[in-house]
Formats: structure tokens, C-alpha cells, sequence
């Protein structure tokens, strides 16, 4: 009865330590999250993100979600675009609540950097030749962090291409325009996390 009691401690220890270790562990890039402005490189966001939601709470959009679970990521918190983008509020009121730095200071909008805006090609409404820009037009750096390209369709002699082109280095990764993408899901645009 006694060893019985040895082996399952020994097995609770060996799960617990397992649990710490899915909790200490970063996400592969693959399942990177999209998180609020300010938010240190990964690793030290996990590190330094106590999980108290108050980003969210003050959150004007209420746009900051929490995941559920054991992994270390899970509990944070992370904005899905689609659902509801980043604002890019001027006071940054998600910054100023996070208690442990966290989420650290920005100088302005402009230098925010969420992520970057990747558009699918092939989904792209605008480059199947009809006129959409709904990413360019809601995008709050128009003409900056997306810009319209103009060229003549293939083959056509009369009508243009209105491309939509990400500028990586000014896109802050928002979400705006992958809200407001009118291509069903999944959208012609993403953000892809830092």
C-alpha cells in the first residue's frame, strides 16, 4: 500500500512538472498571438504578464480577449482582428494599466507595432480586378502603411489594377483592415504577430 502511495505521488509530480513545463514554454511562431500594443518580444511578455485582464478592462473597444488553458500563452491577452481590431487609442489606456511593464510605453501610434498586414493574392478582390480598398480606405496611415498600386490589367488594354501594398515598415499590425476585409473567411488580409 505504501509503494502504491510512492508511485502515485511520484506520477502527480511528474504531471505537475509537466504542466510547468507547457507553462514556462512558448508558443511556436506558427500559433503566435496577436497581442495589444506595447507587448514585449514573447518571451518576456510571458514572463512579465501576471494574467490581471486590467488591459482589457480598459480597453475602450473591448477588443482584448483572454485565452483558457495550461500553456503559457493561454490566459494572456491577445486581440483577434477579425472579431474586432486595435484602435490605436491616443492614450493608450491598456499601456498605462498593465502593472508589471508588460505592455511598455509608445511614443505615438505611428511607432506601434503589433504586427504587419499580409495580403493573400489570390483572395485579394482588388487583384481578381475589382475595385474593393476597403483595407487601404479604413487603414489610419492611408496612403502610409497601405498604398494603392496602379497597373494595367494583363491582356487588357483598358481596365487598371488597384493594388493594395503593405509598407512593413509603417504597418503598426492593428487589424483594421482585416476587420473590415469584405472577403468571407478567411479574409484576403492578415496580421501576422510579431
Amino acid at each position: 500500500m505504501h509503494m502504491l502511495s510512492i508511485a502515485r505521488g511520484i506520477g502527480a509530480l511528474a504531471a505537475g512538472l509537466a504542466v510547468g513545463y507547457q507553462l514556462l514554454s512558448p508558443k511556436s511562431d506558427g500559433d503566435a498571438l496577436l497581442r495589444p500594443p506595447g507587448a514585449l518580444a514573447e518571451k518576456d511578455f510571458l514572463a512579465s504578464c501576471i494574467r490581471c485582464g486590467k488591459c482589457g478592462m480598459v480597453c475602450p473597444d473591448r477588443i482584448v480577449s483572454f485565452g483558457e488553458g495550461i500553456n503559457a500563452s493561454d490566459a494572456t491577452p491577445r486581440i483577434n482582428a477579425r472579431e474586432g481590431a486595435c484602435r490605436l487609442c491616443s492614450d493608450f489606456p491598456c499601456i498605462v494599466a498593465c502593472p508589471t511593464g508588460a505592455l511598455s510605453p509608445v511614443e505615438n501610434r505611428e511607432s506601434v507595432r503589433m504586427g504587419t498586414a499580409v495580403i493573400d493574392r489570390d483572395r485579394c478582390l482588388s487583384l481578381k480586378g475589382m475595385r474593393c480598398e476597403i483595407c487601404y480606405r479604413v487603414c489610419p496611415f492611408i496612403d502610409s502603411a497601405i498604398y494603392i498600386k496602379y497597373s494595367m490589367r494583363e491582356g487588357d488594354n483598358i481596365h487598371a489594377i488597384f493594388e493594395p501594398v503593405v509598407n512593413t515598415e509603417l504597418c503598426t499590425g492593428c487589424g483594421i483592415c482585416v476587420q473590415r476585409c469584405v472577403v468571407s473567411d478567411p479574409p484576403a488580409i492578415i496580421i501576422r504577430p510579431r
